[in-house]
């Protein structure tokens, strides 16, 4: 939003009928909101994604830690901290930083999801079990990937195998994610392949199924991915793909998410000579920036680059937003004697200029906003790419100064650019956000790992719920009920053999024997009540088995 936007926004808030004002921690501290605060006069202070405001939280960011500032500005006024997944330790550490009192009240929702069934395979070929329990699952689904590359990829293998398919990720154009998300939404997509930036807000409520392909960071965001699917309250299964190499990944990744300071201080003079920002200055500068290119020149690895940013913006001197839109901005640079001078020497653009002037007030003293294809629709009449080049040739004229839309990813300086000398970072704290990651990783390992307790119960345990009974339907529960005497490859090859076979047709119960005579009787009649008990096949008045379908 532009400075006019944001100052007629705080306008309405504090004299208008605004019931509701949503805004970034940052934006708190700004002298213009400080300006307006006392007049706005809240009656709740809401901190939504709270476990951003605790350290040993998944995703701390430094500007929550400042919220609690507005309490002396505000006293009495009452504030409640939302989140979906935070452990008894973030919880603690948000009651402490946002200063609650020891009166402070807790309420936590149960982590059970009855109708989710929880799943965890270590499959010889990912591909292919992915493959076989989307064809299994009918309806929408959404599998998790951890690389941009790997959303492609595996689109591609979906669509070639008759599966109505994208990929969703960053680096898309903000019309493509759009585009995308609606498709999903409104189902002419039935599978998205996406990164973690896929799925936020987003509360469709027939997903039937969500396959991590990539083992997750961390359990929150685990439990939060794996949640999106069955919000109708049907039955919805979340089946998470691992491969053993991957568990040393995750330890590996948290040396580079966490560097040196020696390496996070090389990292930033890099990136203010690659800025081009002097030192001393550039507090509230903004960049496109290009991390490939930065990664190239400077000879970071980007996995190394991407971390080394996100442990400066926790330090509290960038913040980068790798999801950024902004709208473009003109603003008239001329007088207007010479504007009335300009119409009349170019009359074919008088019509633009008298748009501008019409429809977006203030833009004579300030930068604003301007969506070029709502101008060209409605009041230039002219093809969108004609008004664009319009608007360009009024630029090169020095009438106004006009800046293109941008969805190139944001950086912006918290600080001034520090002197070498003066480069401090918090090396006890950076060590102990190190620790606390490592002992998220542990326990995502520990969950992938244990092959008896319910899925539910560990989830429900990790975020502080103990109340959480056996579910009943995620796969431990389901292989504890498997019967004992079969064992274990023997059972797994009968009940394959049969369900494969009841993927083709019925079966007549009198044929069982003589179908698969490879298997003992006794084994075969055990699994085969199994599959029953657990509704995976079902047989009809005429004594014939079929395979039950996932509706």
């Amino acid at each position: 939003m532009s400075y006019p936007e944001v100052k007629k926004t705080l306008q309405n808030a504090a004299f208008g009928n605004y019931k509701f004002l949503y805004v970034s921690p940052e934006r708190l501290e700004s002298s213009l909101f400080q300006e307006f605060l006392p007049s706005i006069k809240p009656s709740l202070i809401a901190v939504d994604e709270a476990h951003c405001i605790s350290q040993w939280g998944y995703d701390f960011r430094p500007s929550y830690l400042r919220i609690a500032a507005l309490r002396e500005q505000l006293p009495g006024v009452p504030v409640i901290a939302l989140t979906a997944s935070a452990t008894k330790t973030v919880q603690d550490d948000i009651c402490e930083k946002l200063l609650f009192s020891k009166e402070q009240q807790r309420f936590q929702q149960s982590f059970a999801r009855p109708n989710l069934s929880y799943s965890v395979f270590e499959p010889v070929a990912k591909q292919s079990r992915m493959l076989e329990i989307l064809q299994s699952v009918k309806g929408s689904g959404i599998v998790y990937c951890r690389s941009r590359k790997r959303t492609t990829q595996i689109a591609s293998l979906l669509q070639q195998h008759g599966f109505r398919a994208s990929f969703y990720h960053a680096g898309l154009t903000n019309e493509e994610r759009a585009e995308r998300q609606d498709k999903w939404i409104r189902n002419e997509i039935s599978i998205i392949a996406c990164t973690n930036a896929f799925g936020m807000g987003i509360d469709k409520p027939d997903v039937r199924v969500v396959v991590h392909f990539d083992l997750p960071e961390n359990l929150e965001n685990y439990y939060q991915e794996a949640g999106r699917a069955g919000r109708d309250g049907k039955r919805a299964y979340a089946v998470l793909l691992h491969e053993k190499k991957e568990t040393a990944d995750l330890y590996a990744a948290n040396d580079l998410r966490y560097p040196t300071a020696a390496a996070l201080k090389k990292l930033y003079t890099d990136l203010m000579n690659h800025l081009q920002v002097p030192a001393g200055i550039g507090e509230g500068q903004s960049f496109s920036f290009d991390l490939a290119r930065f990664s190239e020149d400077f000879k970071y690895n980007i996995l190394e680059a991407t971390y080394g940013l996100q442990a400066l913006s926790q330090e509290g001197l960038i913040q980068y937003d790798e999801i950024s839109f902004r709208p473009s901005q003109l603003v008239f640079s001329c007088s207007r004697s010479d504007l009335e001078e300009f119409e009349n020497q170019h009359p074919e653009l008088e019509p633009v200029i008298k748009g501008l002037l019409r429809n977006y007030e203030g833009i004579y003293d300030y930068p604003s906003a301007i969506y070029e294809s709502l101008l060209a629709k409605f009041f230039i009449h002219a093809p969108l790419k004609k008004s664009n080049r319009i608007y360009s040739s009024l630029n090169r004229y020095g009438i106004v100064q006009y800046h293109p839309q941008n969805n190139q990813p944001l950086l912006s300086l918290l600080k001034n650019r520090m002197y070498a000398d003066d480069f401090v970072i918090n090396e006890r704290n950076l060590n102990e956000r190190k620790q606390k990651n490592k002992e998220r990783i542990d326990a995502m390992v520990g969950y992938v790992s244990d092959h008896k307790l319910c899925r539910s119960i560990q989830i429900g345990r990790y975020f502080n719920d103990h109340t959480l009974q056996s579910c009943g339907i995620c796969d431990n529960c389901i292989n504890n009920r498997r019967p004992s005497e079969v064992p274990e490859k023997t059972f797994t090859l009968i009940s394959q053999d049969i369900l494969s076979y009841l993927d083709k047709k019925s079966l007549d119960v009198q044929e069982v024997d003589a179908t698969f005579k490879a298997y003992p009787k006794e084994y075969l009649w055990k699994v085969i009540d199994y599959l029953q008990a657990e509704e995976m096949i079902s047989s009809d008045k005429a004594g014939k088995l079929f395979k039950k379908t996932n509706n």
